[in-house]
């Protein structure tokens, strides 16, 4: 009797172990799901490979704790894991896969003095994404975007400043000379909206300029897509951008501009909820969305 109960329970010792061993071909798919959720653009509908390893990851616990496990390794951040979204990560600050502000600058062919002001246009792309609180909880919602808008809304939020800098009697206006010791209000609003080349091109370095550079590299990075070339572009939000959004939320940089109530919706609601200590948060010069400071 007992020699049986051995034989019965040694097997089943040896077993469980076996059960969830990761075997190379395990950590090959786990990598390649997170290779895919590298590629924003790519949708799982139109992969079936995609939509498989997402599937597995869904049905398969420890494939699904190896993936994240591999996406831990490489700095990144898996905000969800879903068909409308497919494997969507930001990456962590120390990551390689990290975007600064700096690196965006040249990629766009930016001016370097104008980090603060590609910063501010995202956050404001961000605001009017999505102008509700509810608006960017809802999964179904899609956000829309102009350009010219953007830059309306960020120039209204440059007026609100200005009066608020007046009654508490601030110096509003600054030595030219001394661009660093300026918000990023003053700087926005002295900068032309458009201007225009020889050719009537947008200037790169104007307002709805530097705005256009934020939601084309929105665009190519599968945050924003394009629907139309009314009011300087329009754009509809993905469902990565919303989860991008929601993971920025709470920053500093956010909780500064809806801090002001300018919101781009006729109820005055603001478009998300600062943080309960948004006062003793400060603007950075390099916070933006997507972007990590330097």
């Amino acid at each position: 009797m007992t020699e049986q109960h051995v034989e019965w329970s040694e097997p089943e010792a040896a077993a469980a172990p076996a059960s969830t061993a990761v075997t190379p071909a395990d950590a090959a798919d786990a990598a390649r799901l997170v290779a895919y959720g590298l590629q924003p653009k790519l949708q799982p509908a139109r992969d079936q490979e995609y939509a498989d390893l997402l599937r597995r990851y869904r049905e398969d616990p420890p494939f699904s704790r190896l993936a994240d496990a591999v996406a831990t390794g490489l700095g990144l951040i898996v905000l969800e894991v879903s068909p409308r979204a497919g494997m969507a990560v930001t990456a962590a600050e120390e990551s390689v896969f990290a975007v600064r502000m700096g690196d965006y600058a040249r990629r766009t062919s930016a001016d370097g003095g104008d980090r603060f002001l590609h910063g501010l246009a995202h956050l404001a792309v961000a605001a009017m994404a999505f102008p509700r609180p509810e608006d960017l909880a809802d999964d179904g919602y899609i956000g829309r975007v102009m350009v010219n808008g953007v830059d309306a809304f960020v120039r209204q939020a440059c007026h609100r400043l200005e009066e608020r800098a007046a009654e508490q009697g601030e110096n509003t206006d600054p030595a030219s000379d001394a661009p660093g010791l300026e918000a990023a209000w003053r700087i926005w609003a002295r900068r032309s909206a458009a201007g225009a080349t020889k050719d009537a091109r947008r200037l790169a370095g104007s307002t709805t300029g530097i705005v256009a550079k934020a939601v084309t590299f929105l665009t190519e990075s599968g945050f924003l897509q394009r629907t139309g070339d009314d009011n300087g572009g329009t754009y509809r939000t993905t469902a990565r951008y919303q989860l991008q959004v929601r993971d920025m939320a709470g920053s500093a940089a956010l909780a500064e501009l809806l801090e002001l109530g300018v919101v781009p919706v006729t109820d005055g609601t603001p478009t998300l909820l600062p943080p309960e200590d948004a006062d003793d948060l400060e603007l950075v010069a390099d916070a933006g969305l997507p972007f990590h400071s330097a």
